[in-house]
């Protein structure tokens, strides 16, 4: 049971990194590179947090050096690390980088139990959601009859899911699935009714999302890779429009904050920006007034 340092529980979670997309360019490779500075990043907050979910497409094609060249990276992270296999990992490379991974099933899936300083506990269910050779998510009986057992068995206790891929339809016609595929209604009828999980949060779409799975919230984690451009028109495979398909955006972080018995989500940009403001005497009024309304 892991204790919040600060009260409350923080839980960082980083996706999509997708290392090794420019083999050739080693260390100096851009995804690399923006990976680098996110972590840097999170670990040069004056608040830590109590641990980091790497969830899924850790590297772009399954190669193992670059599983190690992450396991180097964030040998130097503070907090446990816990990792989530997407569609461009290969599981076997990535449990042979990291063995100390649990596994489930035959699944990279696990349970993780925190608690704030007041004692108010919150399950974290990392769910596996890769199927070799498949873009899309995938959700057998085998991983539905796991998290079912999990979610019966604690099933007074607030739950988070972590996973890849989101189990929606976003919107973005070339990344999307059918809306009905098999592993959706799986995933549906697994979690419906089960009121104790809070949030389901992802990854996959390199865009910010909120959406609601069976009156659950769900929430994707922009990537550390570029960005999917948004654009909500219909595509056809033969034809190309020209349309802007990935853009460099800045990468991203989230951090998911659990204290009082709720679970709340931030998401981080990183890069140079202007600070516009700053917390000086001039306005300490402002900083008085807000919190009298406290009181």
């Amino acid at each position: 049971m892991t204790v919040g340092k600060n009260g409350a529980v923080l839980i960082a979670q980083i996706t999509d990194t997708h290392v090794g997309f420019e083999p050739e360019a080693g260390e100096n490779e851009f995804n690399f590179v923006r990976f680098r500075n996110v972590l840097g990043h999170l670990m040069s907050q004056s608040v830590q947090p109590d641990m980091l979910i790497l969830s899924g497409d850790l590297v772009d094609g399954g190669q193992a050096d670059c599983y190690l060249r992450i396991r180097d990276l964030i040998s130097d992270c503070p907090f446990p690390v816990h990792i989530l296999p997407g569609n461009h990992d290969s599981r076997d490379e990535m449990l042979a980088a990291f063995p100390e991974c649990p596994v489930a099933d035959g699944f990279a899936q696990f349970a993780i139990e925190v608690a704030d300083s007041e004692g108010r506990e919150l399950r974290l269910l990392c769910l596996d959601t890769f199927e070799p050779g498949r873009h899309g998510g995938a959700f057998c009986a085998t991983r539905a009859g796991w998290l079912a057992r999990e979610l019966e068995e604690h099933s007074d206790t607030p739950t988070v899911l972590f996973m890849h891929h989101p189990p929606v339809v976003a919107g973005i016609d070339w990344m999307d699935p059918k809306p009905d595929e098999g592993w959706f209604k799986r995933f549906h009828d697994t979690v419906r009714g089960q009121s104790q999980i809070l949030s389901i949060q992802a990854g996959h779409l390199h865009r910010p999302l909120h959406a609601t799975v069976e009156g659950i919230p769900l929430s994707v984690t922009p990537a550390v890779a570029p960005a999917v451009a948004l654009d909500l028109r219909p595509i056809d495979a033969e034809v190309a429009d020209s349309r802007p398909i990935v853009a460099a955006e800045p990468p991203f972080y989230s951090l998911h904050l659990w204290q009082h018995g709720t679970f709340v989500s931030h998401f981080q940009p990183v890069g140079h920006w202007q600070t516009l403001a700053r917390f000086e005497d001039h306005l300490k009024p402002m900083m008085r007034g807000l919190f009298a309304e406290r009181e």
